[in-house]
């Protein structure tokens, strides 16, 4: 998924546009822009803070904008993404533009992306990419011109493949690990394992991931008296602000509280809310 967060600045003459993914854009200020298939047939859309436009693949259109207080975020999403929303392994996924695009589910998550843009992307790759797929799911489902229906699976991931995850998380707790990597593991397409894996635990693999880093901290917490950014880091958080903010939401308590208050045996705290 690449994001963005563009500046219109002031363009006096209009100039050509072109994207190859399909990408959806939300003001993050107000302003206004002149978009238009033809140099002659420009129309100026006005957009609020927190309004959003669904371009498709491949777009190419004329532009033009003299409103310097115009910020954007723009969020691009990848062909692989777009085609495991709909269980497809090759050809494109078409959607359809939107010049004002109206929807709480997208909404959520392009809010999700800007608050983790702004905050300096500190859940890394596994959190983006799970935004990323949600994010292709809600676009077909809701505006894609061309695509196949996806299947309604029953169960979840069987007890093997469960375990094989867990291996693979506990191996490589420390890496900054993709959405493609726990599928690959596991020999899924990125989108069918997201929906099987909640399935089968109720959590996201973003979710589990933080949760098992969590655990594996806590383990640290208690039987060593390393900095706690050492352990941050021994658990693949990126820092230690980071670490507190995910140790804090998962047990109710600071990593230094939590050793704190471990004389000899496990405090029990609120678990994270599925």
């Amino acid at each position: 998924m690449r994001v963005e967060l563009n500046a219109a600045g002031s363009v006096a003459e209009p100039r050509v546009w072109v994207e190859h993914q399909p990408f959806l854009m939300m003001a993050v200020r107000n302003g206004s822009i002149e978009l238009g298939s033809r140099r002659s047939e420009m129309l100026r859309l006005t957009y609020g803070a927190g309004a959003m436009c669904l371009m498709p693949g491949h777009y190419e259109a004329w532009f033009r904008t003299d409103d310097v207080r115009y910020l954007y975020l723009s969020v691009g999403i990848s062909d692989a993404a777009m085609a495991a929303a709909c269980d497809r392994t090759e050809g494109d996924v078409e959607l359809a533009r939107v010049e004002h695009l109206a929807d709480a589910r997208v909404g959520a998550l392009a809010a999700a992306v800007n608050a983790e843009r702004a905050a300096g992307f500190p859940s890394g790759r596994l959190f983006l990419d799970s935004v990323e797929q949600a994010l292709a799911v809600a676009l077909v489902d809701a505006y894609a011109v061309r695509h196949r229906s996806m299947p309604m699976h029953r169960g979840g991931l069987g007890s093997a493949r469960l375990r094989r995850i867990k291996e693979f998380v506990d191996a490589r707790i420390e890496d900054e690990l993709t959405l493609c990597e726990m599928a690959q593991a596991v020999e899924l397409s990125t989108a069918h394992f997201s929906r099987m894996f909640r399935k089968s635990t109720g959590e996201s693999p973003h979710q589990f991931l933080r949760r098992h880093r969590v655990e594996r901290a806590k383990e640290m917490l208690r039987s060593a008296d390393g900095r706690v950014m050492d352990v941050a880091v021994a658990c693949g958080f990126k820092s230690q602000q980071h670490f507190a903010q995910a140790f804090r939401h998962v047990c109710g308590a600071s990593p230094t509280e939590y050793r704190q208050e471990f004389p000899g045996r496990e405090t029990t705290y609120a678990r994270e809310p599925r």
